[in-house]
């Protein structure tokens, strides 16, 4: 569903008649969602507990922390842990409550609702060459206080 940007001008003409006029267009899509739709494949396969296909957005290393175990590791390393998070707890949906960004920074935080709890995800991502994104960072925290 494209989002449209309406510019409605309200003039008067020399004749004092009112001359209405509205232009529409169409915003890119990196606009519609404010440049967040990095995160549309990263927030499927977080729903999905995909951890080969998340594993493809992360950088060479990164820091995992899920639950209490915080670590710096590999793609690889990382895909691990994150395969053996979703087998103990197979997640059901996840959803984006809150995003922020600055210059070729972005991140996002959500819940993501696995095995009977609620656990808080927060990502960041930063761009590189070509403005392809990274998940340099990954939080996976027990829901701990009802938002």
């Amino acid at each position: 569903m494209a989002l449209v940007a309406a510019t409605l001008f309200l003039g008067v003409s020399a004749a004092g008649q009112n001359k209405f006029q509205a232009s529409v267009r169409s915003l890119p899509p990196q606009q519609q969602d404010g440049g967040f739709s990095v995160f549309s494949s990263i927030t499927k396969y977080l729903a999905l507990g995909d951890a080969a296909s998340l594993s493809s957005w992360f950088a060479d290393n990164l820091d995992v922390t899920v639950l209490s175990s915080n670590r710096n590791c590999s793609r690889k390393q990382a895909q691990e842990i994150l395969r053996n998070f979703f087998e103990a707890n197979t997640p059901r949906s996840f959803q984006v409550t809150h995003k922020a960004s600055e210059s070729n920074k972005k991140y996002i935080i959500g819940l993501l609702n696995a095995g009977g709890e609620l656990f808080q995800v927060t990502i960041y991502a930063t761009a590189s060459a070509g403005d392809t994104y990274k998940i340099q960072q990954l939080n996976i925290a027990r829901q701990t206080a009802a938002y």
